[in-house]
C-alpha cells in the first residue's frame, strides 16, 4: 500500500526488482545469544500439552526401564550356559571346593579363582528348562519395551502436531494484528519462509529430538544405576567418558550454531528472490534481466549452500567423535572386565551385561550429540518465528468503541499530522472536509502523499496528531472492523484470489445473494464478458488471474466494491487499466455507486476527475490548492500547470516531430 507516491520509506532488497524491502529485518549471521532462552520458550509451547507429556514420560520410563533390565537377565542366561558347560566337565560327586583346591595345588590359581566365583553343580550340565524361562522372560521384556516405545512415539507425535497447530494459528493471528509498516519492511518471500519453512523445521526438530532426548536421558540414568549395581569399578571407567563427550559436543555445537542461523537466513532470502522473480517473470524477460536474475539466484543459492554445508558438516562431526570416545571406553571395559572374570570377582554373564550397558551407555550420549544439530537448526528457525510473534502489534481497538450512526460518509480531516519515520515529517497540518455524496479527487506528483491520505482514512497507519472524524465520530475511537466495513477500495493493482469469478465478486459481501452478485456484475459491465466465458461465473481464476485480461480483472474489483455498498468509496487509479470506451461505461457505473456516498478518487489522468465536487492538489504532504476543476483552472496555479502539461505535451511532441 505505502509506496513511493505515498512518501513511505523504501529499503534496498537483495534481489532487486519491485516489492517490499527486507533489509531491516535481516537475521544476524553470528551465533545467537538467545539459544537457551529460545529453547526454554520452545518448551513453554508444550505447556498446554502437560497431560500428554506426562503420559509420554510415563511410557518412556517404562520402555527404558524394561530395556535396561534386559541385558542383566541375558547375562544370567549366559551364566547358566557357561556354568552348565563347566559343571558337565566335573565328575559327579566332587564338590566345587574340592575342584578349586585341586587347581590351586596344581598351581592353576587363575582357573581356581574363576571357578570359585561361579555357581556350579558338578556333573549336572546346562539347565535348559531354566534357560528357556530366562529367554522367554527376556523376549517378553523387549516386546513390552517396544510396545511402550511405540505408544510414546504415537502420543508424542500428537503433542508436537497440536503444538505446531497452535503456533501456526498464533502466527496467523499475529499477522492480522501487525501494522502495515511491518509488512512494508519485510520481503514477502522472507515472511512466507518464516511462517512455512521455519515452522515446518521447528516441527521436524521437536518431533525428532523430543522423543530421542527423553529416551536418551532416561536411558543414561537407568544404565548408570544398573552399571553401579553390576560393577562399581567398571562404572567409574564408563562415567569418565561423560565430561569428555560434553566438552567435545559443546565445542562443535558452538561453531555450528552460527551456520544454522545463516542457513535459515539465506533460505528466506532465496525464497524472496524466487517469489519476486516468478511474480514479475514477464518484466524480467521484457527488460532482459534474465542473466542478472540468474546471477543473483546463483549468489543466494551459493550462500545457502555454503552455510548449509558448514552447518551440516561441522555438526556431523559430533556423532563420529562420540563413537570414537565410546569405542575407547568399550576397549577399556573389555580389558578390565576380562581381568575381573579371570580373578573370580565377576561372572562372565555380568561382564557381558556390563559390556552391553557400556554400548547402550555411549549410544544415547552419541545420539544426544547427534541431536544437537537438529536442535540448533530448530532453535534458529524458532527464533525467526518468535520474531514475528514478538513484532509490535498495531494499537488495539478501544475497549468501549464509538460507532457512527447511519452511513452518510461525512469525513473531516482536522489538523492531521503524520510521518512514516520521526525524523522525516510528511503531513504536518492537513485539514479539509468531505461532505456526504461528494466526490473528492486527489491529484499531485509522485510522493505527494495521495495514497498516504487513503491509508490514514483506513487506519492502516495511526496519526501523529490531529484527528479524522466519520459522521462526527473520531475514527480512532471506532473499531477497525467497523470503520473498514463502511469503506470500499478499488486499487490500481488488482488483487484477485484463486477461485471463481463469483467468489471474487462476493468477497465484497460474503452474505450476498446470487441476484445481488449478478446485479453488481451488470452495473459494472462484468456480466457481458463473463457470459462469453465457457464456465461463466464459475470460471476459475488462477493465482495470478492470468487467464483473463488486466482490464477484466479491474472490472471484477470494481464489481466487488459495488457489491459492498460502502459509505466511503476509495478509487486509486481504478480505471487506469481499462480501455477508453469501457472507462466511460465504468464511470457511469461509478456515478450510480457514488450517489449519497463520499468518494475519494486518486487520479493521474486529470480528464477523469473534471466532474469531481472538490479537487485536492497535494505536494509534500500538504494541500496546496483545492476547489472545483473550473476554479482551479481559472486560478492558474499548480493544477492548471499539471492540466496544461498533460494535454499540451502530445501537441508539442507532434509539432517537434
Amino acid at each position: 500500500m505505502a509506496d513511493q507516491k505515498s512518501g513511505a520509506p523504501r529499503h534496498p532488497r537483495p534481489g532487486g526488482g519491485p516489492g517490499h524491502g527486507g533489509a531491516a529485518l535481516a537475521m544476524p549471521v553470528e551465533r545467537s545469544a538467545n539459544f537457551w532462552p529460545i529453547v526454554k520458550r520452545l518448551i513453554g509451547l508444550l505447556r498446554p500439552e502437560r497431560l500428554g507429556m506426562i503420559t509420554v514420560l510415563g511410557f518412556t520410563v517404562l520402555s527404558v526401564t524394561l530395556s535396561v533390565i534386559g541385558p542383566r537377565i541375558l547375562g544370567a542366561g549366559t551364566d547358566l550356559i557357561f556354568s552348565g558347560v563347566i559343571s558337565s566337565q566335573i565328575p559327579a560327586g566332587v564338590t566345587q571346593e574340592q575342584v578349586v583346591d585341586q587347581l590351586r595345588a596344581a598351581g592353576e590359581t587363575t582357573k581356581a579363582d574363576m571357578i570359585q566365583g561361579m555357581d556350579l553343580v558338578p556333573g549336572a550340565g546346562i539347565d535348559f528348562g531354566q534357560l528357556r524361562n530366562v529367554l522367554l522372560g527376556v523376549l517378553a521384556i523387549y516386546v513390552l519395551a517396544s510396545l511402550f516405545g511405540y505408544l510414546q512415539g504415537y502420543l508424542l507425535n500428537g503433542v508436537v502436531q497440536r503444538t505446531m497447530y497452535r503456533l501456526r494459528r498464533d502466527v496467523e493471528a499475529k499477522l492480522n494484528t501487525v501494522p502495515l509498516s511491518y509488512t512494508d519492511r519485510m520481503q514477502r518471500g522472507e515472511l512466507l519462509s518464516r511462517v512455512t519453512n521455519d515452522i515446518d523445521n521447528v516441527a521436524q526438530s521437536l518431533q525428532q529430538t523430543l522423543a530421542q532426548l527423553l529416551t536418551s536421558v532416561l536411558t543414561v540414568v537407568g544404565i548408570i544405576v544398573m552399571m553401579v549395581v553390576t560393577s562399581p569399578l567398571l562404572t567409574i571407567i564408563a562415567v569418565v567418558s561423560i565430561p569428555v563427550m560434553l566438552v567435545v559436543t559443546r565445542a562443535i555445537a558452538k561453531r555450528s550454531q552460527k551456520y544454522f542461523i545463516a542457513q535459515w537466513k539465506h533460505t528466506g532470502e532465496l525464497n524472496a528472490h524466487v517469489e519476486e522473480n516468478y511474480t514479475g517473470h514477464s518484466l524480467v524477460k521484457v527488460f532482459g534481466h534474465t542473466k542478472a536474475s540468474r546471477k543473483d539466484f546463483e549468489g543466494l543459492n551459493g550462500s545457502l549452500y555454503e552455510a548449509s554445508f558448514k552447518a551440516q558438516f561441522i555438526s556431523g562431526i559430533i556423532m563420529p567423535a562420540m563413537m570414537f570416545v565410546g569405542n575407547l571406553v568399550y576397549v577399556a571395559i573389555a580389558v578390565v572386565g576380562g581381568i575381573q572374570v579371570a580373578g573370580g570377582h565377576m561372572t562372565l554373564g555380568r561382564v557381558q551385561a556390563f559390556i552391553q550397558y557400556s554400548r547402550q551407555f555411549t549410544q544415547p550420549l552419541s545420539q544426544i550429540g547427534a541431536m544437537m544439530n537438529l536442535l540448533q537448526s530448530g532453535v534458529a528457525s524458532a527464533e525467526r518465528v518468535f520474531e514475528v510473534l514478538d513484532a509490535e502489534p498495531q494499537r488495539p481497538d478501544p475497549a468501549h468503541p464509538d460507532t457512527a450512526e447511519g452511513t452518510h460518509g461525512h469525513l473531516v480531516f482536522d489538523h492531521v499530522k503524520f510521518s512514516y519515520t520521526p525524523d522525516e515529517p510528511l503531513i504536518e497540518d492537513l485539514s479539509f472536509e468531505a461532505k456526504p455524496g461528494q466526490t473528492i479527487a486527489i491529484v499531485g506528483p509522485t510522493g505527494a502523499g495521495k495514497t498516504t491520505l487513503v491509508n490514514l482514512i483506513m487506519r492502516f497507519y495511526e496519526l501523529g496528531g490531529g484527528r479524522i472524524t466519520l459522521d462526527d465520530v473520531d475514527i480512532s475511537k471506532m473499531t477497525r472492523a467497523d470503520l473498514r466495513s463502511r469503506t470500499g477500495m478499488v486499487l490500481q493493482d488488482t488483487w484477485l484470489f484463486a477461485g471463481t469469478i463469483r467468489d471474487n465478486i462476493a468477497y465484497g459481501r460474503i452474505d450476498a445473494t446470487e441476484d445481488e452478485i449478478v446485479d453488481a456484475a451488470r452495473a459494472t459491465y462484468v456480466d457481458r464478458f463473463v457470459r462469453a466465458l465457457p464456465d461463466g461465473y464459475d470460471t476459475v481464476l488462477n493465482d495470478e488471474a492470468t487467464n483473463i485480461s488486466i482490464g477484466q480483472k479491474q472490472l471484477i474489483t470494481i464489481a466487488r466494491a459495488y457489491l459492498a455498498r460502502p459509505s466511503i468509496l476509495i478509487l486509486d487509479e481504478a480505471t487506469s487499466s481499462v480501455d477508453t470506451r469501457t472507462e466511460v461505461l465504468v464511470q457511469k457505473a461509478m456515478n450510480a455507486l457514488r450517489a449519497d456516498r463520499t468518494s475519494f478518487v486518486i487520479a493521474h489522468r486529470l480528464s477523469t476527475i473534471r466532474d469531481a465536487d472538490l479537487i485536492l492538489v497535494m505536494n509534500h504532504g500538504a494541500i496546496v490548492e483545492q476547489g472545483s476543476h473550473a476554479e482551479l483552472i481559472a486560478a492558474g496555479g499548480v493544477y492548471a500547470d499539471l492540466y496544461e502539461a498533460q494535454f499540451a505535451a502530445p501537441a508539442t511532441d507532434e509539432v517537434v516531430g
